[in-house]
């Protein structure tokens, strides 16, 4: 049997209020795991904890924004004292506060994108594996995006992030190897979330992405989920380093 088993595991899933975050915490805590869910407002992550709980499982919020280290120091002190563990990482948060030509980006909107598609991951990970490493190993999921691989149009800043952030899962997978810690990067394509409505939403912007789609359609949330599900369990023991496209063919 494939063991998918999550029983007695401690998740941390950033960007967990709504969307492949929300739907990620959820397939988590159904598979047994206590999900730890950050988001930078507790309001909006409790309703998500709710959700799972009333379908059995367990969950709790903390907020924390993943662009101030200070947070994240913090937010690493809490689950130690709580739990004295971490077993998964999941990060998913991220940003895109710019849509247009490259060259009109301004270094407010860099430094935004990069501390938190970047930065704030980088130091997540780096306090993630202190604890793994005093459990016996774990898991990290990076929630990276086909823009990794072709960046799209508009999108210049949060492409090169997320590029980063592929090259930043396989250095650390090399590092951890040896502390029996996998480091792997799920790569979604058009997916709808708040964070993608305008492309979605855009009737003729939408056509022009479909046309590259052999699937003909964009994805649910839970569509991420199985993939890092997968990830994060035994069923993906000899797997660390890679990357995991699920884009409905966008990139063949």
């Amino acid at each position: 049997m494939v063991d998918f088993s999550l029983k007695n595991k401690i998740a941390l899933i950033t960007g967990a209020s709504r969307g492949i975050g929300e739907e990620i915490a959820k397939t988590l805590a159904e598979y047994g795991a206590h999900c730890i869910l950050v988001s930078r407002k507790e309001e909006a992550l409790l309703e998500v904890v709710a959700k799972i709980e009333k379908n059995g499982g367990s969950a709790e919020a903390i907020a924390c924004h993943m662009g101030h280290l200070d947070q994240i120091a913090n937010l690493f002190g809490r689950i130690e004292e709580k739990h004295g563990r971490l077993d998964i990482l999941v990060n998913n948060a991220a940003t895109n506060p710019f849509f247009g030509n490259i060259t009109d980006v301004d270094e407010a909107i860099w430094d935004k994108t990069l501390g938190v598609n970047l930065k704030g991951p980088f130091f997540m990970t780096k306090h993630a594996a202190g604890l793994m490493m005093k459990s016996g190993g774990g898991s990290v999921v990076n929630v990276a995006s086909i823009n990794a691989i072709s960046p799209a149009p508009f999108q210049g800043v949060y492409s090169i992030t997320k590029a980063a952030m592929v090259s930043m899962t396989k250095a650390f997978a090399k590092e951890l190897a040896g502390w029996k810690i996998r480091v792997n990067a799920l790569l979604p394509g058009l997916t709808k979330t708040k964070f993608a409505s305008a492309l979605i939403e855009n009737k003729e912007i939408y056509d022009i992405a479909l046309e590259g789609i052999p699937m003909k359609r964009h994805a649910e949330p839970h569509e991420m989920a199985g993939a890092v599900l997968y990830l994060v369990s035994d069923a993906s023991s000899f797997t660390t380093g890679s990357c995991l496209v699920c884009d409905g063919g966008n990139l063949i």
